[in-house]
Formats: structure tokens, C-alpha cells, sequence
């Protein structure tokens, strides 16, 4: 079995403009680093029924979506949520590789997988877009396993530094998925307090100062793996931003590169364990080049030794 990277082609399609942190360049650096390792399988995001979109984000969205894209120029969707004609096809193709991947690992084509497209998806609430993203890409998953697969259990841990406010909203008040976030607090989206537990108590947040270190962060860790072991997901899905790197521009935690393998390596002892190592992850946020460049890396060297 192998660790897959699943990629597509339209992600630098997606222009958000002149200067904004979410760029083109970010997928590119990720994938230009991860093609020096001849280990990893590569993949293509996939077509797929549109319907799926409307498990997770409300009809009317998602036609206001489609109808948002320019013919040409930008469009903004919020403060910083920009689209543009190219747009189009890398909102849905972010989506169909999440899809792809799941497929993937479902059909044993390979063991794992990280999905390194844009643009990101966690802020993005049913019936609205926010925090750069459009479709919430890694929520799409969950459903389409609790829908297409018939899973009864999926859990999401998302380590990117800002609250996925989206996906939380989405699963608010489903049994089936739970929601584990660490995230710095008070910070954008404001969302992500300990208060906030989910109608069936299944989600889990773990608010961190600003400043939080690598020692801090992963005994704040320990806590969502208990949660994990006593939710018992048949699939788990990684939200993975890797902006509470120390070099991140647009945010105050301080993990390192390194931090990102051991957060997945812990994180797959259990998987191997407890779900047969059925692991998905999404690109989120993360916005130094030479960070994420690294800390993605380390994030697949977990994934590639937990393939065999």
C-alpha cells in the first residue's frame, strides 16, 4: 500500500489577487517539494455528482456559488473570500479530490491520503462563504462517507490555527460526526470556545493563547486523542492548516515543522489500531512558503510510514 497526494490541476486557476495570502503559490511549493520523494502515488482529483453539494451547504448556496463566478475581473464573496473566472472549476475540483481520496483508500488503491489543493474550506458555513473559502471541502467528505459508504462514526480533527467555524456548523448537531479543533483563541473567526459542545456533545474544542509552543501544544493533544478513543470513528479526516507554524504570518502559535509529523503520527497510531488506518487529509490554511513547504512534508512522511 502507498500514501497517495492527490492534486488538481485548476488550483492556480483560483486567482484571489494581487497580494492576498491565499494564493497560487502555496499549492505549488507544497507539490514541488513533496515530487522529490519517489515514494508517494500521484492522483487526480475526480468528477463527481453534483448533488453531493447539496448534502452539506443548502441549494440555494450553492446556485449563489456557481452564479458568483465573473466572466472576468473579481468578485468578492466577503472581506477576503475573492473569486475569480477561474474559480469555477478549482471550488469543485478541491471538493472531487477530497472525494477521490476517499475512494481511493476505500477501493485499496493505497493506504492513505493528502489532498494538496485550494482553495481551503473549513470556514465556510452552510449557507455562507468566509475566511478565503468556498466549499467546505473536508465536510463534503464526511457526509459523502456517511452517505455514500453508509459510516456510521467520522471524525475530523482540524489543526489548522484558526477555528473551523464551517465544519462545526455543518456537523453542529450530528451524532455520526465529531469535530475536534486546536486552534488560537480569541482569534479569527471569534468561533471555538470550550462552551461549544455540539448537540450530542461531539464537538471538541481545544482553545490555545497566543504563543502556545510545541510542548504545550502536544499535551493539549493528548486531549483530543481520549476524545478520539472514546468516539471510535471508523474514518477520520485531517483538516490540516499548517498556520500555527512559528513562521506563519497571520498567526501567533509556535509549533515547528517537525510538530506536524508527530501530531500525524500520534494521531495514526490509534488510526492503525482502531480503523484499519482509513485517513484522509485537506489542505487548509498555512501562508509562509518555506513552512508550509516543510511542515506538509513532514505531515506525508507520517502518512508514507503508516502505509505499509
Amino acid at each position: 500500500m502507498k500514501t497517495a497526494i492527490v492534486i488538481s490541476e485548476t488550483s492556480s486557476n483560483h486567482n484571489t489577487g494581487l497580494g492576498h495570502p491565499e494564493n497560487a503559490d502555496r499549492v505549488d511549493a507544497v507539490i514541488k517539494n513533496l515530487k522529490k520523494n519517489k515514494k508517494l502515488l500521484w492522483k487526480k482529483s475526480t468528477n463527481f455528482d453534483k448533488n453531493i453539494l447539496n448534502i452539506t451547504h443548502s441549494s440555494e448556496y450553492v446556485k449563489n456559488v456557481n452564479d458568483s463566478f465573473p466572466k472576468n475581473g473579481l468578485n468578492f464573496l466577503d472581506g477576503d473570500t475573492i473569486v475569480s473566472p477561474g474559480s469555477k472549476y478549482a471550488t469543485t475540483d478541491a471538493v472531487g479530490s477530497i472525494i477521490a481520496a476517499i475512494d481511493g483508500v476505500e477501493k485499496k488503491e493505497f493506504k492513505n491520503a493528502f489532498c494538496a489543493v485550494r482553495p481551503p474550506g473549513h470556514h465556510a458555513e452552510k449557507n455562507k462563504a468566509m475566511g478565503f473559502c468556498i466549499y467546505n471541502n473536508v465536510a463534503i467528505g464526511a457526509n459523502y462517507l456517511l452517505s455514500y459508504y453508509k459510516y456510521k462514526k467520522v471524525a475530523i480533527i482540524d489543526f489548522d490555527v484558526h477555528h473551523g467555524n464551517g465544519t462545526q456548523d455543518i456537523f453542529y448537531d450530528n451524532e455520526k460526526v465529531l469535530y475536534i479543533s486546536t486552534h488560537q483563541y480569541p482569534y479569527y473567526p471569534g468561533s471555538g470556545g470550550h462552551n461549544e459542545k455540539g448537540k450530542y456533545n461531539n464537538i471538541f474544542n481545544i482553545p490555545l493563547p497566543a504563543g502556545t509552543n510545541s510542548i504545550q501544544f502536544m499535551d493539549a493533544y493528548e486531549h483530543v486523542l481520549k476524545k478520539l478513543k472514546s468516539f471510535k470513528p471508523e474514518f477520520i479526516l485531517f483538516s490540516a492548516g499548517f498556520d500555527a507554524h512559528k513562521d506563519d504570518p497571520l498567526a501567533q502559535l509556535q509549533l515547528t515543522s517537525m510538530d506536524f509529523y508527530e501530531i500525524t503520527r500520534r494521531t495514526l497510531i490509534y488510526a492503525k489500531s482502531q480503523c484499519n488506518g482509513k485517513v484522509v487529509s485537506i489542505l487548509e490554511g498555512g501562508y509562509d512558503l518555506n513552512a508550509l513547504s516543510e511542515s506538509t512534508e513532514q505531515h506525508v512522511k507520517a502518512l508514507l510510514e503508516f502505509s505499509k
